[in-house]
């Protein structure tokens, strides 16, 4: 499993112009509003979620959009969803709750987990997501975002939130 500087050196490696702030742990999309104010881009909110299925799935949305669990399986085709255990985000992402992040796709080597991506992020010029740790955040364009999934060989879900329906 990939830890923070190993996805960064990865980052670099394909070609991905990333920044990486410090900030103090953040657990929850509602702390540290301060920290988000001072690095630019749009920012994140991550689910680790299972369907009724046993299929994995990763949720990033803006960290403003409203999800609404209960419809989103009508919308992305999955089974009903519910939360992920932490031991099983772990196994599969290599990451522990409060570091959910798209980029730890990276440690997905299964490709166990479908990856659903806000329009609004997969839309703004700057995304944001920690880089498999709370204690930091990683800056990147669209563009080098695409790059990252890509070479992962992820095709995301690209969901509109507002109007709850798939757009690609």
């Amino acid at each position: 499993m990939m830890g923070r500087e190993q996805l960064l050196a990865y980052l670099a490696k394909i070609g991905v112009a990333a920044t990486t702030y410090d900030h103090p742990p953040v657990f929850t999309v509602d702390e540290g509003p301060e920290i988000k104010a001072a690095i630019p881009g749009a920012h994140s909110k991550n689910l680790f979620l299972k369907d009724a299925k046993d299929q994995l799935w990763l949720i990033s949305a803006e960290d403003r959009a409203r999800i609404d669990l209960k419809r989103l399986h009508t919308v992305i085709g999955s089974a009903r969803l519910s939360f992920g255990r932490a031991e099983l985000m772990a196994e599969v992402l290599g990451v522990t709750p409060g570091s959910v992040t798209a980029f730890a796709l990276v440690n997905d080597r299964d490709r166990r987990v479908r990856f659903v991506l806000d329009r609004t992020l997969a839309e703004a010029v700057a995304v944001n997501f920690h880089p498999l740790v709370n204690t930091a955040t990683t800056t990147v364009s669209r563009l080098d975002f695409r790059r990252f999934l890509e070479s992962l060989g992820v095709r995301p879900i690209v969901v509109d939130f507002v109007a709850m329906q798939v757009v690609e």
